[in-house]
Formats: C-alpha cells, sequence, structure tokens
C-alpha cells in the first residue's frame, strides 16, 4: 500500500486490476464511510427538526424547504468545484480532514442560531465544508480499488448518505425529546431542544477529523495503468477555479479570456437574473400555476436569485474551463453521456431529496406521530433499506457493467421508475403503517442508483479529472435535486395551506424526464467509454 510519501512519484507498473483488493483499501473505505454518515447525520438531522424550527423561528414550509435545499446546496455546488480541482492536485486525506472539522463546527454554530438569518449562515458554512468530502472521497476510491469493484466501493460508500440521514431521525429525535423534558422553559444558555440537537451531532465530527488525518494517500491512477505525475504547484489551479466561479470575479476572468467571452458571460448574468426576477415576480402578484396566490414571500426572493448566483457562476467556471482545459470540458460539459448521465440521475435525486427531507414533518402533522418514534419507525428502517438498496444497486451495476458496456444505467433506471408509484402511496394513503412502509421501500429503490450513476460518470473520464468530474456530477444532485425538489415540495405546500401531500405529488413529473435523459445516455456511453480508454493509453504512452 502507497504512503503519503510515495505519493510524490508514480510507479511505472500498474497493479494487477484482478489481484486482491488489499484489506488497508477495505479499511479506508470504512473510514470514509464513517465520515459520509456523519456528513449526512449532521444535514439530514433537519428533517426531524424542522416542526420544531418551524414554531420557534416562525417560518413556513418554503422556508424550510429553502433551509435544507438551497441555502445549502448552492454553496456546496459552487465550492465543490475548486475542491474538486484540489482533490485533482492535493493531498486528498488533508483536504478531507480540513472540510470534515469546517463543516463540523458549523454544525455546531447551528444550535446557537437566534433566528433565520443566522441558521442560513451556519447552513451555508456546512455546505461549504461538505464540499470537500465526495470529489476527494470519489477520487480516492478509485485509486483504492480495481473498475470491476468501483461502483460497488462507490456504492458502499455512498450507504453513508442513507445510514447518516437514516440514524439523524434518531439522534435527533432522542436530543430533542430529552432537552425538552429536562428544560422545558429552555436549558443552559437558553438552547431549546433543536439547538441542543445542532450541537450534539456537530461536536463528534471534529474528534473524527484527527482520525481520518492518519489515512494513508495512494498513488494516483496507478490502479488503472495510468499513474499521474504530482503537480508541483496544487493551489494554483484551485485559485484559478475560485477565480473563475465567484461572481463578481467571474466578469473578470472572462475578459481575461477574450471580449467575446465578456460578451457571453455579461449575456448569461442578465439571463439567469432576469429570469430569477420574473420568477419572483409571478410570485409577488400571484400568478404562476406553482406560486398560488397569497402575496410575496422572502423566502421565494432568496430562492431564485440565490439558484440565479448559482447557475451563472457554473455558467461561468464550464465557460472557462472550455478554455483552459479543453480536455477536460470535452469529457464532462462537452459530452452528452456524461450530461444524459448526471442530469438522468438529478431526477433521482430531485424527488429522492424531497422525500426524505419532507418524510419526517409529514408523518408528525398527518398521523401525530411522536418524534421518537419517527426516529425508530422511519428513521431506523431507511438507514436500513438505504444501505442495502445502495449496496445491491452497486453489485448489480457492476454485474450488469461485465455484461454490457452501458449496463450501469439500467440500474439507474430502476432508481428513477420504481419510487415513483410508491412516493404516491406514501404521501396519499391514511394508514400509518402503509406510510411507513412506503417510506423504506422508496429509500431501498431510490437508494439502488446511485453508485451505478457514479461509477458511469467515473468511466467517462480519465484519472486526473476525476474530482472534478465527481464535483460536476454532484451539481446534478445539488442544483437540480438539492435545491430544487424539497424547496418546491414546500413551497406548493405553504401556497396550498400547508399540504405537503400536494406538494411532493407534484414533483413526480421529474420521473418521465429523467427516463428520456438515461435512453438517451443509454445510447451514448459505450462509446464515450471506449473513448476515454483510448485517450488513457495515449498519455501513459506519450502518444
Amino acid at each position: 500500500m502507497s504512503t503519503a510519501a510515495n505519493v510524490e512519484r508514480p510507479e511505472s507498473a500498474p497493479v494487477d486490476p484482478n489481484a486482491k483488493v488489499p484489506a488497508y483499501s477495505w479499511y479506508a473505505l470504512s473510514v470514509l464511510v464513517l465520515i459520509y454518515v456523519l456528513n449526512f447525520v449532521d444535514r439530514q438531522i433537519l428533517s426531524i427538526l424542522a416542526n420544531d424550527i418551524k414554531a420557534d423561528l416562525g417560518v413556513d414550509d418554503a422556508f424550510l424547504g429553502f433551509l435544507y435545499g438551497t441555502a445549502f446546496a448552492i454553496f456546496y455546488a459552487l465550492f465543490g468545484i475548486p475542491l474538486g480541482k484540489l482533490a485533482d492536485s492535493w493531498h486528498r486525506i488533508r483536504l478531507m480532514t480540513i472540510g470534515l472539522a469546517l463543516w463540523s463546527a458549523m454544525t455546531a454554530l447551528s444550535g446557537f442560531a437566534k433566528n433565520a438569518a443566522m441558521l442560513s449562515g451556519a447552513r451555508v458554512g456546512v455546505g461549504i465544508g461538505e464540499a470537500t468530502a465526495s470529489p476527494a472521497a470519489y477520487s480516492l476510491i478509485s485509486d483504492w480499488f480495481p473498475a470491476r469493484l468501483r461502483a460497488t466501493a462507490l456504492a458502499i460508500y455512498s450507504s453513508g448518505l442513507y445510514v447518516g440521514g437514516g440514524i439523524s431521525l434518531v439522534i435527533g429525535a432522542l436530543v430533542v425529546e430529552n432537552w425538552n423534558a429536562a428544560y422545558p422553559d429552555g436549558g443552559p444558555l437558553g438552547l431549546a431542544g433543536w439547538q441542543a440537537a445542532f450541537i450534539a451531532v456537530g461536536l463528534p465530527g471534529l474528534l473524527l477529523a484527527v482520525w481520518v488525518f492518519t489515512l494513508k494517500e495512494p498513488v494516483r491512477g496507478l490502479i488503472d495503468g495510468m499513474p499521474s505525475e504530482r503537480v508541483e504547484k496544487p493551489f494554483r489551479g484551485f485559485i484559478e477555479e475560485l477565480l473563475q466561479i465567484i461572481p463578481p470575479f467571474t466578469i473578470l476572468g472572462a475578459a481575461r479570456r477574450s471580449p467575446a467571452a465578456l460578451v457571453a458571460n455579461l449575456a448569461g448574468l442578465v439571463g439567469f437574473f432576469t429570469a430569477a426576477w420574473l420568477i419572483t415576480l409571478l410570485a409577488e402578484t400571484g400568478q404562476g400555476f406553482i406560486m398560488g396566490a397569497m402575496g410575496f414571500d422572502v423566502a421565494i426572493s432568496d430562492q431564485w436569485f440565490l439558484l440565479a448566483v448559482g447557475y451563472y457562476a457554473i455558467f461561468s467556471w464550464a465557460s472557462a474551463l472550455r478554455s483552459r482545459d479543453a480536455e477536460t470540458f470535452a469529457l464532462t460539459w462537452g459530452s452528452p453521456a456524461f450530461l444524459c448521465t448526471i442530469l438522468g440521475y438529478g431526477m433521482v435525486a430531485f424527488m429522492s431529496y424531497a422525500t426524505s427531507y419532507w418524510g419526517a414533518p409529514y408523518g408528525e402533522r398527518v398521523f401525530e406521530i411522536s418524534k421518537s418514534e419517527l426516529g425508530l419507525l422511519l428513521g431506523a428502517p431507511a438507514a436500513v433499506t438505504g444501505f442495502l438498496g445502495v449496496v445491491l444497486g452497486g453489485r448489480a451495476a457492476d454485474w450488469l457493467f461485465t455484461k454490457l458496456p452501458g449496463g450501469r444505467l439500467y440500474v439507474v433506471l430502476f432508481g428513477l421508475l420504481a419510487p415513483a408509484p410508491v412516493i404516491w402511496v406514501m404521501f396519499t394513503t391514511e394508514s400509518k403503517t402503509l406510510f411507513l412502509i412506503a417510506a423504506a421501500i422508496a429509500q431501498l429503490f431510490a437508494s439502488s442508483a446511485l453508485g451505478a450513476a457514479a461509477a458511469t460518470s467515473q468511466s467517462l473520464v480519465l484519472p486526473r479529472m476525476r474530482g472534478v468530474a465527481t464535483a460536476t456530477f454532484f451539481l446534478a444532485t445539488t442544483l437540480v435535486g438539492l435545491a430544487l425538489g424539497p424547496y418546491l415540495a414546500g413551497l406548493i405546500s405553504a401556497k396550498s395551506g400547508e399540504n405537503l401531500s400536494l406538494g411532493m405529488l407534484s414533483l413526480l413529473w421529474a420521473a418521465p424526464i429523467g427516463l428520456v435523459l438515461l435512453v438517451f445516455a443509454l445510447k451514448l456511453v459505450p462509446a464515450a467509454q471506449e473513448r476515454v480508454l483510448e485517450l488513457g493509453r495515449a498519455e501513459s504512452t506519450g502518444g
């Protein structure tokens, strides 16, 4: 096993892809899973705390969707790009350690929020910190495991999403109910139960960061026979990416490239913010299908203008990437196969994030299930079925990959279509038992797609591009799935008299859109994978 020292020099001979995977790789993967579990505990705990935050801070479902989705997702997505670049050039273990410490500290600080603005600001910090995790982890896993086991390893890592999301309900319920029972009028420092819950899940991450720092860094690309040279100035690319994606520096970056690039950038800026203004105007004047007629809502303005910032920033970054690294652009933004894959999975995330977030508040309101019951009856089963779904989906994807070049995408298709009727049952049934069963099954089905989609996206780029490819993959899950799904469900609920059932059912239109995207991906991915192999061989031989 390679050490942090020998990462400085690539080895000349590739690791036998059929050789037994070293025990250290499995150990390191288990640590990464633990990081991802904590990642989603810190992220998903908002679900069990939503009704308490709503009552305490006087906000509505639209704001709760904004808080969980957009406030987190935009900064998670934007900083994921430069941090993905840093993961491609710097020490990935150190990057994960710093990020883990940051998001854990910001989660704990969420417990001291006294109003909606302070809580939103803390969520922004959590988003920036968590943006380090998956670009580094995906890249590390791709260097610890051969291609024949990569979807399985990525699926095991991804299981942390569902385990963390599930146990966050258990932990949150235990802390809130016990704290409120012990301190009905507010505890030390005047903290309510939901505030104590944020502190309780944030502080352990600072200790875990010390353990993560002890992991060894593998040689980049060696296992695929394409070892990469050490980058002499790893932070140069990171800073450059930061300047290309953070407004208003994006305007300067475009001007440095060419007058035509500046014009295109300004046109994009005007276009995105005009769209945000029009959508907000529809809300203010009471027009538009999803806006209703209940007047202007600050959360609506924040949502669409912040989303405009995100989409404009990504537009600026992709334009700059095309000029600075044409090969990486061609294999990501310029690849129809890559785009159809990540956007197709984005539709899975669109429905899945909303379902997992709003499930607990819905059960608490409609069926009057206590928080402790929700933790045991909704959270714990979701953790188990999510874990099973993502692992079984990963194994099925690897098996199908040995039979068909684009075989993994059939698992993504299943994860898109199978949950839709289950979600319908979940948010329309009058039976508490059926609601809980449907929630577990929806988690099982939706989780099956993640490992397959992630492995497919990694197979479409060269090893040196994996961090950026991962960050781009997560744009679909954040700017499409996380930033839109939970918010739109909450917005429609708020505008229809707190009707969460209507809010959730209104999201099912995403399934046919995803179906079209994934059918195109099935046709395009095999040829795209062959092209990447040819490029990799040419690079390794100096051709």
